[in-house]
């Protein structure tokens, strides 16, 4: 597939614009299409539905067959997998509970980013290099190729199953409800960017995407593991630093820089160039935004987070609800009397022996 020719493609690869030039480009280019767009509305939206989506009953029933899938896969590597891990770290039992859920999500990322890799690297789109060209030789009703429709439906099945799991799987956070919102609203470009043939621009959106989500997994998988069996590990600690820093860089650069100055950019500026009738314009363009606001808001957990590690202070989840005291519950769970420990005021205890207790207990530090 040549991606530097068509009637409406440029020869040249256009340079990436700033934020300024996308917010001005973007908003007289989106004005002038919403003024002359006369006869826009209900009817007409309905018209273009029937036009211009193309998808089959087949399609449909294979995403619910494979989010069905994924639901059972997952399932049966946490009992048969997952779950033993943890018993044989010996995790925390706060920790052994949610680690399943962070090693499910690594695993698929994992493989979910490397074939977005394969397909904008190391094939002949050059869709990351080229944005605009996501849109070069679009027609209605075009034929999806393969590698790309494969990568739709592991995407797709997946965030249908998502929406399953973050209600009844995962572990309830302060932004599970966004993260709700999150997966609907990815589910439903996914979809339609499939059936409206925007695939091209999708592939790219899931890689600049993926990437934050296996770097989150690695490093709350290694806060779990630095204090397995009531130990220090410094190995895992060191991870989880080195995986919270790149996650806070990549977030911003992924999913603040790229996305909006190379996916907002081809949609809402050289979509018209190449298309000028293009279908559903300012749907995609509302989705895509309204994905770009809850990036910005998941990025201020990452600024608490970072001050966090500025003040010193161990690293958790700050998406995580406040629960009990961690020793009274690991106390509740060891037997051991709360009587016989003092706080220090930091979030550690003191043993009557002098021993450096943390969640209730006795930690030997080694690598």
């Amino acid at each position: 597939m040549s991606s530097h020719t068509g009637d409406a493609g440029p020869v040249e690869v256009e340079p990436m614009p700033g934020y300024l030039d996308l917010i001005t480009r973007a908003s007289t280019v989106m004005l002038g299409a919403w003024r002359d767009c006369s006869t826009c509305g209900l009817e007409l939206s309905k018209q273009t539905l029937l036009d211009n989506a193309y998808i089959t009953f087949t399609e449909i029933a294979l995403f619910f067959f494979c989010a069905f899938l994924w639901t059972q896969v997952r399932r049966g590597l946490t009992e048969s997998l997952f779950k033993p891990l943890a018993q044989w770290w010996r995790l925390m039992p706060k920790d052994a509970a949610k680690m399943p859920e962070s090693a499910w999500k690594l695993v698929f990322y994992t493989m979910s980013w490397s074939y977005s890799t394969y397909l904008l690297f190391f094939t002949s789109y050059s869709f990351f290099h080229d944005p605009p060209s996501v849109f070069y030789n679009w027609k209605s009703g075009m034929l999806v190729p393969a590698d790309i429709a494969i990568a739709y439906l592991i995407q797709g099945s997946f965030y249908g199953h998502s929406i399953y799991a973050t209600v009844y799987m995962d572990a309830w956070r302060k932004d599970s409800a966004v993260m709700v919102v999150h997966h609907i609203i990815t589910l439903a470009l996914i979809s339609f960017s499939y059936a409206f043939r925007y695939h091209n621009v999708g592939i790219l959106v899931l890689f600049l995407h993926d990437i934050n989500d296996i770097q989150l997994e690695f490093t709350k998988l290694n806060i779990y593991l630095k204090s397995r069996g009531g130990g220090y590990h410094l190995l895992n600690d060191v991870l989880s630093n080195m995986g919270s820093v790149s996650f806070s860089i990549t977030w911003f650069w992924f999913r603040l820089y790229w996305f909006p100055l190379k996916v907002l950019y081809a949609t809402c500026v050289s979509s018209l160039q190449s298309v000028p009738s293009i279908p559903f314009y300012f749907f995609f363009n509302a989705l895509l935004l309204a994905l770009l606001l809850m990036n910005i808001y998941w990025f201020l957990f990452i600024v608490v987070f970072v001050v966090k590690v500025l003040k010193m202070k161990e690293l958790n989840d700050v998406r995580e609800y406040e629960e009990e005291d961690g020793s009274k519950a690991a106390a509740g769970l060891l037997n051991v009397p709360q009587a016989e420990n003092n706080d220090d005021g930091a979030g550690h205890h003191i043993s009557a022996q002098g021993k450096h207790v943390q969640n209730g207990i006795t930690k030997d530090k080694h690598l």
